[in-house]
């Protein structure tokens, strides 16, 4: 008996290893970046009113860790889901997708 929970332990280690979080991404532009290796970036989404039917456009903001400090206001990121960096500091910026001129 003590064989058989010891093989099913192990097995679903395993899995636990194999299976890594899938870290949500999103992409949006740089509003501010006033403060020291950190971004604020505005991502906006467009969804349709249940009873107009009207598009209504969202925004919210989030702050973003940019360790090397290479973005630049108007900038369009990608930014990562990561843990805990501060109070509010929870993304980190992946890549810049387009610089602003």
């Amino acid at each position: 008996m003590s064989e058989f929970l010891g093989e099913t332990q192990h097995s679903t280690v395993n899995v636990m290893s194999e299976n890594r979080k899938i870290r949500k991404t999103r992409t949006g532009s740089v509003v501010s970046n006033a403060m020291e290796k950190t971004v604020v970036v505005r991502v906006e989404r467009k969804f349709r009113h249940k009873l107009y039917g009207k598009y209504v456009t969202t925004s919210v903001k989030y702050l973003a860790d940019d360790p090397e400090n290479s973005c630049n206001i108007g900038d369009v990121v990608l930014i990562e889901e990561c843990r805990p960096l501060s109070k509010r500091k929870r993304w980190r910026v992946k890549s810049v997708l387009e610089q602003a001129v």
